[in-house]
């Protein structure tokens, strides 16, 4: 575990607050306010630049590839060598390619191909960022309050991603894309040197393995040799890929043609912000006992706003149906985390987890894909009941899965299992001891859909990929509102490439954790 500083006489900072959780958590507020308006920002550049909604597509997609290509690498590599180096590293990167970004849309010189390469940049420095935060993240908590740690960890990601949405939409519409951008690349250099300053001596030395080839498979037999974790990362490459497709696609045009415009998606998409923060401050008090069972019956819920969106309810009635969903997501991802803390073993946390945001975020790039399709071949309203209906179906079949159903929250002391390739734990510990299951978790930028699919630096949804995946997934308005309705339906985990039905996941240059499963 990684070694905590006692905290100087006279402070009230809680015991789970160790030096490292605090400076991990501080670096994530940063990157959250600037990495939300940011994507908003990125949307708005390609528009100003003369471009479409098929370049605004095109600039998502330039970013989403490299983190599919490189995420598997990531994890290894974070798992290899110190993760707060890799970290460090990829902020710098997001730091670098930002300011670029910035100064050509400030100079009024920026090119379509320029933006794809600056975003493909971010898009590589996540793949690599998003596994090393996770460990990082997990590695820093430990004892009974370790769920209520990363409970808190996900309030202060998203509530910072609210704050930064609607200030960086405001700041689009009075002061240009490209000032918006600059502050983001300002916050990537202060997070980068908070992260630098993470104390990794308490953490055991990795032992040389047998090269990336060896880990990787390594990483694959810890991940198949659970039947709790590759299922329910299956059930969510299922509902994350909806989800993007619901509400980056669907959500917009409902919003244009049945609502009255951007303002009221973006109001319902401020909800489910709120949801999220009210959500996390429920899982720093509740402690369920079966963490996955809890979790799972946490997912129907997330299928309503495909259901209101079908009716189409009114913006009130929409509003409140995604504030349930945000609140439900955040059960969900803190009891993800935490048992993700408790099972998995502490020198394989990285490489887990990126088999975990590759598969939660697999098919959402198809999903969006085949949105417009679908709804020219069945309708909208049935489109967004088979959606509904979709998610619901996956995460009842979870439910038939043993493990699923059965994991329990260890009191604080007992071992965890090391998964040794066939399912069975071999009774060790992780890093020296166990790790307990607290009270709720999330993770620095991303895990499990608990975040956060942030990007590197950013705040990747605490709670996984998985939920990351699906926060991320909270997307801008449409594009054809103007520069000021974009500052009033900005919202939290705002996705630029969410924008123009070819979005891809939330994938800022910071985001610790990503759609909405790593919250």
């Amino acid at each position: 575990m990684t070694k905590r500083s006692a905290s100087p006489h006279g402070t009230r900072r809680p015991e789970w607050a160790g030096r490292n959780y605090v400076l991990l958590t501080a670096a994530t507020i940063v990157t959250s306010l600037g990495a939300n308006g940011a994507l908003i920002a990125t949307t708005w550049a390609v528009f100003e630049a003369g471009g479409d909604a098929g370049d605004v597509g095109l600039v998502a997609m330039a970013r989403f590839l490299p983190l599919v290509l490189f995420l598997l690498i990531g994890g290894a590599v974070a798992d290899r060598i110190p993760r707060h180096r890799v970290m460090v590293a990829a902020n710098t990167v997001n730091f670098v390619s930002q300011a670029v970004f910035a100064a050509l849309v400030l100079s009024g010189t920026a090119e379509l191909w320029q933006m794809m390469v600056l975003t493909g940049l971010c898009g590589a420095g996540q793949a690599f960022f998003n596994p090393a935060a996770e460990g990082m993240l997990m590695s820093s908590v430990t004892g009974e309050q370790a769920s209520r740690a990363f409970a808190f960890y996900r309030m202060a990601m998203h509530g910072a991603g609210i704050g930064g949405a609607a200030l960086g939409g405001a700041l689009v519409a009075f002061v240009g894309a490209g000032w918006v951008l600059a502050i983001d690349a300002a916050a990537f250099a202060v997070a980068g040197a908070l992260r630098a300053f993470l104390d990794v001596s308490g953490i055991p030395e990795r032992k040389p393995g047998g090269g990336l080839l060896a880990d990787l498979r390594e990483g694959w037999q810890e991940f198949t040799g659970r039947p709790w974790l590759w299922s329910i990362v299956a059930q969510f490459s299922v509902v994350v890929a909806l989800i993007g497709a619901v509400e980056s696609v669907y959500g917009p045009l409902v919003a244009r043609d049945e609502l009255g415009g951007a303002r009221p998606w973006g109001i319902a998409l401020a909800g489910y912000g709120v949801g999220t923060v009210a959500g996390a401050i429920l899982m720093t008090r509740w402690k369920p006992r079966r963490l996955l069972l809890v979790g799972t019956l946490g997912v129907f819920p997330i299928a309503l706003p495909s259901a209101a969106l079908a009716v189409p309810l009114p913006a009130v009635g929409l509003t409140a149906v995604m504030f349930v969903s945000g609140v439900a997501m955040e059960i969900f991802g803190v009891s993800w985390m935490t048992t993700m803390h408790q099972e998995i073993p502490e020198e394989k946390l990285s490489r887990v987890s990126a088999y975990d945001w590759f598969g939660s975020t697999a098919l959402l790039p198809l999903s969006t894909a085949l949105a417009g399709p679908a709804e020219t071949a069945f309708g909208r309203t049935e489109s967004l009941w088979g959606a509904a209906a979709l998610m619901t179906l996956v995460t009842a079949l979870v439910l038939l899965v043993p493990d699923v159903r059965n994991m329990t929250r260890r009191p604080h002391g007992l071992p965890a299992a090391r998964g040794n390739g066939d399912g069975k734990g071999d009774g060790g510990t992780r890093g020296g001891g166990a790790k307990g299951g607290g009270g709720g978790t999330d993770v620095d930028g991303g895990g499990a859909l608990g975040a956060p699919v942030a990007a590197a630096g950013g705040p990747v949804g605490a709670g996984g990929p998985v939920a990351a995946a699906a926060e991320a997934v909270a997307v801008a308005p449409p594009p054809e509102v103007s520069a000021e309705a974009v500052a009033t339906a900005s919202a939290p985990e705002v996705s630029a490439e969410a924008v123009a039905a070819a979005p891809a996941p939330d994938v800022s240059a910071d985001t610790e954790g990503a759609v909405r499963r790593n919250g």
